[in-house]
């Protein structure tokens, strides 16, 4: 998988204002965060999720945003799956886990999954980092993700990778992330952000409604004879296909 860039040059003064307005939860979440690692056999699964949820509840209450959300009917009520979403700004991640009922990991670059806030979700709902830098363990940790899935676990990947400023439009989606999808056989989720870029990565102060679809599952009989190139397009199609139903094809 290719690294992508997230979002230099846009403007983040909404973010910088949650951020410099929610010290005492950030200070709370870093201290359980280093509790709860050092001591994992003193916490349930459920505890640990709860306190990144708590983190991220803030976040999205401090940013003025709401979530709408549809389609829940589509996630599979049984066994792991895939939730591939459309990547907008800093907000995506929040409003997929805010919106989604049951435990749910991510897949996040290393680099960003290692700042402040991020590194808290990522160790407290059990999710992985991706080396952008390591080919090898990019492969060892999308079979880590394809086992897991295969075991049950629902895992957050966002197929184009990072975000610039393309708002409601989509991006390359990277066909590597597919591998772990092929490798256990499970269904994928596709997802759609609407105006999710609006809450964290802009400048207004404005009240924001986030939306979130989640589409008909594509399950492995649909998509196991493809290649990972063409299964990002058909995730891709699917949620283009929605944008524009949607949108009418209006940003």
């Amino acid at each position: 998988m290719k690294k992508r860039e997230n979002g230099q040059g846009m403007g983040h003064l909404r973010f910088s204002y949650v951020a410099s307005t929610s010290g005492i939860s950030v200070f709370r979440a870093r201290h359980n965060h280093i509790k709860m690692m050092a001591h994992p056999e003193r916490y349930t699964e459920d505890q640990m999720y709860n306190e990144a949820i708590r983190l991220m509840e803030h976040m999205r209450k401090r940013g003025r945003t709401t979530n709408k959300v549809f389609g829940l009917d589509n996630l599979p009520k049984e066994g792991g799956y895939f939730v591939c979403p459309n990547h907008q700004g800093k907000y995506d991640a929040i409003a997929i886990f805010l919106s989604h009922p049951t435990h749910i990991a991510v897949l996040m670059e290393k680099e960003q999954a290692n700042k402040i806030v991020s590194k808290q979700v990522v160790d407290l709902v059990q999710g992985e980092r991706l080396d952008f830098a390591d080919p090898k363990s990019q492969i060892k940790v999308l079979d880590k993700i394809a086992e897991d899935v295969a075991n049950g676990k629902r895992f957050l990947i966002f197929p184009e990778g990072g975000y610039l400023d393309n708002k409601n439009t989509l991006r390359k989606f990277n066909a590597g992330c597919f591998r772990a999808a092929l490798k256990s056989k499970m269904p994928i989720v596709p997802t759609v952000l609407i105006d999710s870029y609006k809450a964290l990565n802009g400048n207004s102060f404005k009240k924001v409604e986030v939306q979130i679809h989640y589409l008909e599952p594509i399950t492995f009989e649909e998509y196991g004879s493809m290649r990972k190139c063409e299964i990002a397009e058909l995730v891709k199609s699917r949620i283009q296909a929605k944008l524009d139903e949607v949108l009418g094809g209006a940003d």
